[in-house]
């Protein structure tokens, strides 16, 4: 049961989890940071994230989020206060997270958080920035923000900001979290990673024969649980890593499959299924609250 009334001046907005199809890296900038080519797939699940105003004009987490993460340092603070920044805002706001998706596993969520935050407040605060401000504060925060901040399935190239909508075929996954947090810092570190792939075009995804993620080989020779949560799933379909995480998923046609699939599944393992969104949740809650589709 949640702590966050309605009537207590609350409202929630979805924060849904992702999982990158594919992900390579082509190369590097002169600043250090890789670059990219993913394919984003928002899901029908994940985290939910409970805003209401404040008159005083202060930003307050209620309640945790990340266990272990300071409230200064929660990116779902530090984007309310870069948006009230940035507007120009009097106002503050209380902010409650409903954590679901797996902190690390490369699902998105303190990404998702984030761009959900940014989303609610300008609609609450009726700061009126349109979505390409709104993803260019998110890349602030993260590479990953801008993708949920514009809700649709995506290409995505440079750092990961750079979007071409996609249109995904619907599709059910079976998620597994092996509770390995992979840190991110070492995986780019290793000597055996490949940071120099050919560039791909959205035909060599589409085609098929663009699914692999760069981070896979290091992820599995670092990690023998992850190692392990592949070996079992390779038995009901083809698994892929997700994002640079240690979350893993299989592809199905239909709910039956994966849910078939799950039942197989040795008891302990933390797994879930979960279908994949044409257009994020979030989206069509903002369009509820305003009345119309804002974000075409």
């Amino acid at each position: 049961m949640t702590a966050f009334a309605v009537d207590e001046g609350w409202s929630a907005w979805p924060a849904p989890a992702k999982l990158n199809l594919t992900l390579q890296i082509t190369g590097r900038r002169a600043d250090g940071y890789h670059l990219l080519q993913t394919v984003f797939r928002l899901l029908e699940w994940g985290d939910t994230i409970y805003v209401r105003s404040r008159e005083d004009g202060d930003i307050r987490r209620v309640g945790e989020s990340v266990p272990g993460v300071s409230e200064a340092d929660d990116l779902v603070v530090r984007a309310a206060k870069l948006l009230k920044k940035e507007a120009n805002v009097a106002k503050g706001a209380d902010i409650g997270v409903e954590k679901r998706i797996p902190a690390g596993g490369g699902f998105g969520g303190g990404s998702s958080d984030a761009a959900t935050v940014l989303v609610a407040l300008d609609r609450l605060w009726e700061c009126g920035l349109d979505p390409g401000r709104l993803a260019s504060l998110g890349l602030l925060l993260g590479a990953d923000v801008p993708v949920f901040v514009r809700g649709g399935n995506a290409w995505a190239e440079g750092v990961g900001e750079v979007l071409t909508p996609l249109v995904l075929p619907p599709a059910w996954y079976l998620l597994v979290d092996p509770g390995v947090h992979v840190p991110t810092a070492a995986l780019f570190a290793s000597q055996d990673l490949t940071r120099d792939a050919a560039p791909a075009k959205i035909s060599d995804f589409v085609s098929g024969s663009l699914l692999g993620n760069a981070f896979e080989p290091v992820v599995r020779r670092r990690e023998p649980a992850i190692e392990a949560v592949f070996q079992v799933l390779s038995r009901v379909g083809a698994p892929r890593l997700t994002g640079s995480g240690g979350g893993c998923f299989v592809e199905f046609a239909d709910k039956a499959s994966a849910e078939a699939a799950l039942a197989t599944l040795p008891a302990g393992l933390r797994a879930w299924v979960v279908e994949g969104a044409a257009r994020s949740p979030l989206l069509r809650t903002l369009e509820q609250y305003c009345g119309t589709e804002k974000y075409a």
